[in-house]
């Protein structure tokens, strides 16, 4: 068999495989909406408070359409990415840098432990005080939310090199800089990816969150108003909306994380896509 024919086969196996893993949440995601449905139709849930799905998903087709939609996506995407990106910016080397120096870890462990369980929406108060309704008090929201899940997790990594791999590397003559950029900082890439992939989502629902209690521009103001006109239809087509943006934000991170680390042993049985 010619390379290029073991090629064709491995891949059409790998799509086979990948339909494989892929049809059993589909059917169930289908069986859920199916029953959903039935229920309303027949009445048995209420209709007034739950629409049939095939009415939100037509409101849903309508809001396609219209332009103020997607400059409310917009508004919730760019809150979304602001923080989050703040977040990374500050809690990824603040979490290297604690997480080398064991004086910083020791001074700071306590604080860190104190502030890291603080619900982001109790300050919302705080973030009306000094920011206003405005984008601002999303993206301090977000970046509050983000902040600790990326500096724990980054913290972990880093704390969590094999110390006889860095005595190796000590007694071969890697000073702290190589040291860092050779074993530390591959150790703990893992970790920080998985914590960008888990404060994606948080920061998607402390942007909604702000939004709906805030009142900040995005998907989250556009559903309240709807609440408050009674329109359900709207209501729900919304929440579909963010519920697959939080899933394609998920998987595409998701992605990223296996395309990143295909060298890291911990990926090795989920396998790359091409």
């Amino acid at each position: 068999m010619s390379s290029a024919t073991a090629l064709g086969v491995a891949s059409l196996g790998g799509r086979v495989r990948m339909l494989a893993r892929s049809w059993p949440p589909i059917v169930s995601v289908v069986c859920v909406m199916a029953l959903f449905e039935l229920l309303s139709r027949a009445d048995v849930i209420p209709r007034s408070a739950f629409p049939p799905l095939t009415a939100t998903f037509e409101t849903l087709g309508e809001l396609l359409g219209e332009a103020s939609f997607w400059t409310a996506v917009w508004d919730t995407l760019k809150g979304w990415g602001i923080g989050l990106g703040i977040a990374a910016g500050a809690a990824i080397p603040l979490g290297v840098l604690i997480g080398t120096s064991h004086l910083l870890y020791r001074s700071l462990r306590v604080p860190i432990e104190f502030l890291r369980p603080i619900p982001s929406v109790a300050l919302i108060p705080l973030a009306i005080l000094v920011y206003g309704t405005g984008i601002h008090s999303k993206v301090f929201l977000v970046v509050f939310a983000a902040f600790w899940q990326l500096l724990i997790n980054t913290l972990y990594g880093v704390r969590d090199v094999d110390p006889v791999t860095i005595d190796t590397a000590r007694a071969f003559g890697l000073g702290p800089v190589e040291r860092l950029g050779r074993i530390t900082l591959p150790s703990a890439v893992p970790y920080i990816a998985t914590g960008l992939r888990i404060a994606s989502t948080t920061a998607l629902i402390l942007a909604v969150t702000a939004e709906l209690v805030i009142g900040s521009p995005g998907l989250g103001r556009e559903i309240e108003l709807a609440r408050q006109g009674g329109a359900n239809e709207i209501v729900y087509a919304l929440i579909v909306v963010l519920g697959i943006l939080g899933w394609v934000l998920n998987a595409g991170f998701s992605r990223l994380e296996r395309r990143a680390l295909h060298w890291h042993p911990s990926q090795w049985s989920k396998g790359v896509a091409a």
